[in-house]
């Protein structure tokens, strides 16, 4: 099988897909949350805003991949 000629822009919709509704539901972890709040505030649709976290995660699992290592989420300090 020969290779494509040119470069598809379009991706893998499955996983675009997946990526897009896993930041959906990340909306309920504060750190996610803010970041999607800080995308609003620069005047990002909400879908826009979905899409952007989307790619963040993306690029955290991508580093995580690179660098072999665990994602470990930042430490929280339990109020009393």
């Amino acid at each position: 099988m020969n290779p494509p000629t040119r470069f598809d822009r379009t991706g893998n919709r499955k996983l675009k897909r997946a990526f897009f509704l896993a930041s959906f539901a990340a909306l309920h972890d504060p750190t996610s949350r803010a970041y999607y709040g800080r995308k609003r505030a620069e005047g990002k649709k909400h879908n826009a805003a979905l899409i952007c976290l989307a790619r963040r995660r993306c690029d955290v699992l991508f580093a995580m991949l690179r660098t072999k290592t665990f994602h470990r989420a930042p430490e929280t300090t339990a109020a009393a």
